[in-house]
């Protein structure tokens, strides 16, 4: 496939697997759109053999999970090595690869968030927990960085990218408890669990709503720090880049708001954003990419968790 064809697969993955990045993506320059698409068309493919869905939708457990993460890991280096791999997903990984230097220390570390999920992984603590959000999400705000041009040396730029991949990862986990329960995954660390006096496996039984709906809000105020370090970043962005990072973090700073919102009942229907939710996002966050640019850099919270070197 020639890269038009590559980029074409790449924008139709987007499209039917996250109308949020979708909407996002639009307000990037041309260039940085792409490879946006062709990007998220990477790590929708691992996530979607992992875990046997198609375009994030019928999650299931699947029994050969870890050789599914094996397959990913090999295609994942023959695409970085330059590789013709004829599989659309991983071909676009070589192209942004090829067009940005992508380091491969972040394919690599996502692939190893994949492989937490196919060995049936757990947090113990709510470090544990931090570590996983980095591999499947934090090292994909490192990697959206460089995309939208940002040096694979601007250690500081890239934390606070990373923070945004904390930020959505946490929103999800919160959003995602009922869903993730009836696969037979839990990622609230034990020790929260623990205590909150909620026996193993019972979180999502109704005695247990109104103590679940306190961990939910505990990773929906989690989320919100690591979203506000994170806007900080944008200073390092062009406009239209900082414009499309905002736009993301307003739509995914309510989803974690509004399953903090609902309490004990935020699991009864999915939540989500509408679309003139989203259109009113895409507007404020213009606004607030203008003033990023004239406003005052606040230093990074030392306490924030802070991504492996």
């Amino acid at each position: 496939m020639d890269r038009a064809a590559i980029v074409a697969a790449a924008h139709a993955s987007i499209a039917k697997g996250s109308k949020s990045f979708a909407a996002a993506s639009l307000l990037f320059d041309p260039a940085t759109r792409e490879r946006a698409w062709l990007l998220y068309a990477w790590c929708r493919a691992g996530d979607d053999i992992t875990d046997g869905q198609d375009h994030g939708h019928g999650m299931s457990r699947v029994a050969d999970a870890p050789a599914r993460v094996a397959r990913l890991s090999a295609l994942t280096e023959a695409a970085l090595a330059g590789e013709t791999t004829g599989e659309p997903a991983f071909d676009a990984l070589a192209l942004v690869a090829a067009e940005t230097g992508l380091p491969p220390r972040y394919p690599r570390d996502l692939i190893e968030g994949f492989r937490l999920d196919a060995e049936d992984w757990r947090p113990r603590s709510e470090g544990d927990l931090y570590r996983y959000c980095y591999h499947v999400a934090g090292a994909v705000g490192c990697m959206m960085a460089i995309v939208m041009g940002v040096s694979p040396d601007d250690e500081a730029t890239l934390d606070r990218a990373c923070d945004l991949g904390m930020a959505f990862q946490l929103a999800n986990i919160a959003r995602d408890i009922e869903e993730d329960d009836r696969v037979g995954r839990c990622y609230l660390p034990v020790e929260w669990l623990v205590e909150m006096d909620i026996p193993p496996g019972q979180h999502m039984k109704p005695p247990f709503r109104p103590r679940l709906a306190v961990l939910a809000r505990r990773l929906a105020t989690k989320a919100e720090a690591f979203e506000a370090s994170a806007r900080q970043g944008t200073r390092a962005l062009s406009f239209r880049s900082a414009w499309a990072v905002l736009a993301a973090a307003d739509i995914y700073g309510a989803i974690a708001r509004k399953v903090a919102a609902r309490g004990e009942r935020a699991w009864d229907r999915r939540v989500s954003t509408g679309k003139m939710e989203k259109v009113g996002f895409i507007l404020r966050a213009a606004q607030h990419a203008s003033r990023g640019i004239t406003s005052d850099e606040v230093p990074r919270d030392p306490s924030l968790w802070t991504r492996p070197r």
